[in-house]
């Protein structure tokens, strides 16, 4: 298990977060054959994606401010 000290600090803890949770659900959704629990998790992760998907203007508003576009 990793210690405080080596978790990604910042914006980048809570991508690699929500990646990790997002495959996580994405795994026990195509391991489980029980169609509400199916429903759960899919919008569950759904929802964990749209979060994720609000993270990321800020990194292409920084990669195209570095570029100079």
């Amino acid at each position: 298990m990793a210690t405080k000290s080596q978790l990604p600090k910042g914006r980048d803890g809570v991508l690699s977060s929500l990646n990790a949770a997002i495959d996580g659900l994405n795994v026990a959704k195509d391991t489980t054959n029980i169609t509400p629990v199916n429903a759960v998790f899919g919008s569950a992760s759904v929802l964990l994606v749209i979060i994720r998907v609000g993270f990321l203007p800020v990194h292409v508003g920084r990669i195209l401010t570095d570029v100079g576009i």
